[in-house]
């Protein structure tokens, strides 16, 4: 029987992968790749590139691939079947990678070959990989007595299973609740097109009425719009306490703060046996920030300026409460709702009225002739008839070319949410950009980059026996902009090396910019214009309209900036100096933080740790600061922008210089020198602030 999953002559063949090809194709893998390791190991020659380096790139670049289809798959098609083989599968890709980290033979080869003669002659590209490969080297503890070396390795599984068991958990937690009404005044104020979802929802399980759910898009229309305050509590404490002590929905050995726990003193431990004080100088290791206590300065200095600004955020939310719709304190499932009406009232439009004029196919027409015009490519959805294998039939695949029609890139979109997809948004890479050796190949060509780009969207719905297409919120549509900034970034790249080729390589906390910086074309009235469609009308988005949306971009953004900045301190502090063995709880750490920063504290039964996916289970781990600080970059190169703006800001000049120094050199050389030879100088604070509506300092 072949396996799909050992077949790497094109795209993935996801209908053909079944679960019993999965352990099969790592086993091979495993092996061959031990087999390439101990046969370079076993070369007595002083090491070069291409006698040691690339057959290591070549057997890893192949286990990467395969591994990264079932996780992809783990992410959006996960049932219970699959799930057991991903974690069976899990602990012996941890082991390996783990083991590759701490081989000390193949840590003296790449020292030898950075002192080597051949060295000096490599591009700059490939002595990044080498420096990055030393730099990883000794984090991963290989440097270590074979004793700690050992441990080292049991907590880099450890750790691995509790990052998946904490998925695994809030996914289950999510999908465990969902609540059927059939009271029409129940449901009062919330949106014609969500109750319709909610409609087939139910009919689809055999019931009658509305069902409504955890997943976002039937979530947030409830706590934004319906007018019944119970409501609201009951879904907002369905939300707040997924996959803690307090969800009955799910079983005792879900609640997810025990594995927290686990996870910070094992991340503590590590860091110690490598010689550090805690985990976060292990995680600024990689990234631009240079200490913990630079990384808490930066986001005391961005609160402190903030902080006025949320303050009268919620003053002006508690008066319009209390005066126009009589609630004279302001719970936390009041807030979405309340500041829903204050918006309508303040800028007289509302975020469903701006929807109707988002639908899918202008908006993702729209955002490509954006980078169409920006950075000289094509992009084109493929047709069925080239035979493309999806995961779901919700999903698109489209090709990108070069001003000459050469195919540089392809990426997968998979929208919409559904109960088998974990939360959030996302891209990933599917297949990365390389110059494939001809002595190990036997092609000498380039190797095109395809992407996975994620979203949890509201799907098409019938609308009077007809599927009406998607309709997006400016949120969404700033999402969908966000995670195609992020592709961009992985497939625009035009480094032909593994390491350092599109996002890899580049420092986390600037691996936000090109995403961040997508956004801000979405306040954009050239922009906007040509993206926009009433759904029934089919009017483009009147300029009134337009005007009181940028009037109301703002609205809020103190109390949106604190309330990341409270994420990140966070973040920062259970990795820095929270001690997890100590007597304070992670929540009472929690608690500090929000009396110092935060002008809204949540109730008790709030266990927001819970569901903080992106550093108990994602790769944010004292990195979550990453989405500030790439934010600073990105307003300060959107400035750019700006600032040569002639006909509009899609200026195809800055947008090319954007690409050949930002985009293009992906991970090759570091984050700070790529913006300052695109910027012209370091990075300033100045646009971020101005860009929120704030005075700069």
């Amino acid at each position: 029987m072949s396996n799909p999953l050992l077949d790497f002559s094109g795209l993935p063949h996801f209908l053909e992968i079944k679960n019993e090809h999965i352990t099969p194709a790592i086993e091979v893998l495993l092996t061959d790749n031990r087999a390439v390791i101990e046969k370079v190991k076993a070369d007595k020659r002083i090491p070069t590139w291409e006698t040691f380096v690339q057959p290591i790139v070549d057997a890893n670049e192949r286990l990467s691939r395969a591994w990264g289809q079932i996780s992809h798959l783990n992410a959006v098609m996960n049932n219970a079947q699959l799930r057991e083989i991903y974690n069976e599968n899990l602990p012996l890709i941890t082991q390996f990678y783990a083991e590759l980290s701490q081989d000390l033979s193949l840590f003296k080869k790449f020292k030898q070959l950075r002192s080597s003669a051949e060295f000096n002659a490599l591009a700059p590209a490939r002595k990044k990989i080498i420096d990055n490969e030393l730099r990883d080297f000794r984090l991963g503890g290989a440097e270590l007595p074979a004793e700690k070396k050992q441990r080292f390795l049991q907590i880099q599984e450890e750790l691995s299973k509790l990052s998946s068991k904490f998925n695994d958990n809030l996914l289950d937690a999510t999908n465990a609740f969902s609540i059927y009404i059939e009271d029409a005044d129940t449901v009062a104020g919330i949106p014609a097109d969500v109750l319709q979802a909610a409609l087939e929802q139910a009919k689809s399980d055999g019931k009658t009425g509305w069902k409504f759910t955890l997943h976002m898009p039937s979530y947030l229309p409830v706590m934004q719009y319906a007018d019944n305050r119970d409501f609201r509590a009951q879904m907002y404490r369905a939300y707040a306490i997924r996959a803690s002590e307090f969800d009955s929905q799910t079983g005792s050995d879900q609640d997810n703060m025990p594995l927290i726990n686990k996870i910070l003193k094992l991340r503590q431990e590590a860091a110690q046996i490598l010689g550090y004080q805690n985990y976060a100088e292990v995680s600024l290791a990689t990234k631009m920030a240079t200490s913990p206590q630079q990384v808490l300065d930066f986001l005391k200095k961005l609160a402190l300026k903030a902080k006025p600004y949320a303050m009268k955020d919620l003053q002006a939310l508690q008066q319009f409460a209390a005066e126009k719709l009589n609630l004279q304190t302001l719970e936390a499932w009041d807030l979405a709702y309340v500041s829903e009406k204050l918006q309508q009232a303040r800028y007289d439009f509302s975020d469903q009225e701006i929807k109707h004029y988002f639908p899918e196919e202008r908006v993702l027409a729209g955002m490509f002739r954006l980078v169409e015009k920006m950075y000289g490519i094509h992009i084109s959805q493929v047709v069925a008839a080239r035979k493309v294998q999806y995961w779901h039939p919700d999903v698109k695949f489209f090709d990108i070319h070069d001003s000459n029609r050469q195919l540089i890139g392809q990426f997968y979109l998979d929208l919409y949410a559904r109960s088998s997809k974990r939360g959030g948004a996302w891209m990933d890479e599917a297949i990365a950009r390389r110059r494939l050796d001809k002595i190990h190949t036997g092609k000498d060509d380039i190797q095109i980059p395809v992407a996975y780009l994620t979203c949890n969207f509201s799907a098409p719905v019938k609308v009077n026996g007809q599927l009406r297409q998607a309709l997006f919120t400016h949120n969404e549509v700033i999402v969908l902009f966000h995670e195609f900034g992020h592709g961009l970034h992985h497939l625009l790249t035009k480094v032909e090396d593994l390491g350092v080729s599109g996002i890899n390589g580049v420092e986390w906390d600037a691996v936000e910019l090109p995403s961040q910086f997508m956004e801000n074309f979405c306040w954009e009235w050239d922009v906007l214009a040509t993206m926009t469609q009433h759904i029934e009308t089919g009017e483009s988005l009147p300029r009134a309209l337009f005007d009181k949306m940028i009037k109301a971009k703002n609205f809020q953004s103190g109390l949106q900036m604190l309330r990341q900045i409270e994420f990140a301190l966070f973040d920062m502090h259970v990795h820095f100096d929270y001690d997890a063995s100590g007597n304070k709880t992670v929540l009472q750490l929690l608690e500090d933080i929000r009396n110092e920063v935060a002008v809204i504290i949540p109730p008790d039964f709030n266990r927001f740790p819970n569901s903080f996916a992106h550093i108990f289970a994602g790769g944010y781990a004292a990195g979550y600061y990453s989405y500030k600080w790439a934010e600073v970059l990105s307003a300060d190169a959107y400035s750019m922008f700006e600032e040569t703006a002639s006909d509009g800001v899609v200026n195809a000049a800055t947008g090319s210089h954007f690409l050949e120094e930002i985009l293009a050199v992906g991970g090759s050389r570091s984050a700070l020198e790529s913006f300052i030879a695109f910027r012209g100088r370091e990075p300033e604070l100045d646009a971020l602030f101005r860009h929120n509506g704030m005075e700069a300092s």
